[in-house]
């Protein structure tokens, strides 16, 4: 029996760099067991170039990727959401807009990469290794038999792979 597609939302408050380098590697790595999608509290307004670049080094699709209020996803006819992550500290201890649906969510915070200083190349590479941080926390949830576990394993699971 083919479940639907479970909805991932990584949120972060700028949603610039962070939530949409893990929208990225979950669209690449969920295959049609996923649909990804990123937003922020107070979103930047414009995807990070250096978020970018580090996408396309690890040789990731961009298009569609843009940088956007969660309030997109609390909005009437917004997809129902089966996971919510926050990859940044501010995010997780701001007061989230109601999700439709029962959303089992978890903290996966990274350090900013936008924060980072250094020569261009430096900068890049502090991207890039956000990036591969996220990537394991997604094979580790990919690896899950999420369809076998109840929720509040789960999300004691997910939960746990914030913390690796």
């Amino acid at each position: 029996m083919h479940q639907r597609p479970r909805h991932v939302l990584f949120l972060c408050t700028g949603n610039s760099a962070r939530s949409v380098l893990a929208e990225a590697m979950l669209r690449q790595l969920g295959g049609d067991r996923f649909v990804a999608h990123s937003a922020g509290s107070h979103p930047a307004g414009a995807v990070h170039p250096l978020t970018l670049q580090a996408l396309a080094q690890l040789k990731l699709p961009t298009e569609g990727l843009r940088s956007k209020s969660w309030d997109e996803f609390a909005a009437p006819g917004a997809p129902v959401l089966d996971f919510i992550f926050t990859v940044c500290d501010q995010a997780a201890g701001e007061v989230c807009p109601h999700w439709p649906g029962q959303p089992i969510s978890a903290h996966w915070g990274v350090p900013d990469p936008v924060a980072a200083e250094g020569s261009d190349a430096q900068r890049l590479q502090k991207f890039v290794d956000t990036a591969l941080t996220l990537k394991r926390r997604i094979d580790l949830m990919l690896a899950l038999p999420i369809d076998k576990l109840d929720a509040m394993a789960l999300t004691h699971e997910l939960r746990s792979i914030g913390q690796s």
